[in-house]
């Protein structure tokens, strides 16, 4: 590959990653036409962008957008996947794709700076997506919050019963 090819590549790449923050690094080898198709078309389905990358062009890329540390998931014939909802959910797709195509095997990831292998991959789909997390704070807000209304309401309501029980004991 000539030296203008190879920079047009990069170039390519560093526009497409640009504002990139979490990717999954995988594997296609053996992996059919068909079932190629039908994995593209499903991580499309979910905003995630694939692309097939040569391992040198990908590392200049990742560099220059500042996720150099991706660059060491990068051995063999690789694809990058970066989009959606975020690399756990990418990551959650390509696990429950790799049932149906053995073929497949995810790398590697990177979230928020931090690189997980192909042994974490596991564990990195257990995390909790944004949505998720963000569910799960606003859901233990609120039950701090109502418990709080609660013992505020509580004694108001045992001193509203007691005036109550004294105008009926003064009207009779």
């Amino acid at each position: 590959m000539s030296k203008p090819i190879k920079t047009l590549l990069r170039k390519d790449l560093i526009g497409r990653l640009e504002g990139v923050e979490s990717l999954a690094v995988l594997s296609l080898t053996g992996v059919g036409g068909k079932d190629t198709n039908r994995l593209r078309r499903q991580l499309r389905a979910g905003g995630v962008s694939v692309s097939v990358v040569k391992n040198s062009v990908a590392k200049y890329a990742l560099e220059h957008i500042g996720l150099s540390q991706a660059g060491d998931l990068l051995d063999g014939p690789c694809a990058l996947a970066w989009g959606g909802e975020g690399v756990v959910t990418v990551v959650r797709t390509l696990l429950e794709e790799a049932k149906e195509i053995p073929a497949i095997s995810v790398k590697g990831a990177l979230l928020e700076g931090e690189v997980f292998g192909s042994d974490r991959i596991e564990e990195l789909s257990r995390y909790p997506t944004r949505e998720e997390a963000i569910a799960t704070v606003v859901m233990l807000a609120k039950s701090a919050g109502s418990r709080l209304a609660g013992c505020l309401i509580g004694p108001g309501g045992r001193l509203a019963g007691a005036i109550k029980s004294i105008e009926k004991q003064d009207e009779n």
